[in-house]
């Protein structure tokens, strides 16, 4: 089994498609086990199968809460990234990886978080990474000459 880190294939497609509404969906983050099989390319809904269990955790994860998408614009470079509060689950958990997917749009995944090793915390936080075009751990865009 693998997990292996990216935005989800399928999730660009529905992109196209207008299914997302960042607006009003509700966006969640669910952790998951070393045993979990989970890669962009064809990972396309939340599955509890190989998720994590801990006296506290609920299935499905926590949602997300101050999501955000903002746009870096540049001379050859336009590139659209999405921003959410830290995630904290408050319960003693062992984690190899994770899934943030839209549980108001049939649990439809986005993209798949690879801690790269199982990390046991006391209180297992998810920390995301800064809200830049070239750091946030979800963007969209084209880079031109």
């Amino acid at each position: 089994m693998s997990i292996v880190q990216g935005t989800c294939h399928s999730f660009f497609q529905e992109l196209g498609q207008a299914i997302h509404d960042f607006d009003n969906d509700t966006l969640k983050i669910a952790l998951y086990s070393a045993d979990a099989d989970m890669n962009p390319w064809t990972t396309t809904a939340y599955s509890a199968t190989n998720e994590v269990s801990a006296s506290g955790y609920t299935a499905g994860g926590a949602s997300l809460t101050s999501v955000t998408w903002s746009l870096y614009s540049s001379y050859g470079k336009g590139v659209a990234y999405l921003d959410a509060a830290d995630v904290a689950f408050g319960v003693s958990i062992t984690a190899r990886g994770a899934l943030i997917y839209n549980s108001s749009k049939a649990n439809r995944a986005i993209a798949i978080l690879d801690f790269g090793a199982s990390l046991a915390k006391t209180t297992f936080s998810v920390v995301m990474p800064d809200a830049t075009f070239e750091k946030a751990l979800i963007r969209i865009g084209v880079a031109g000459a």
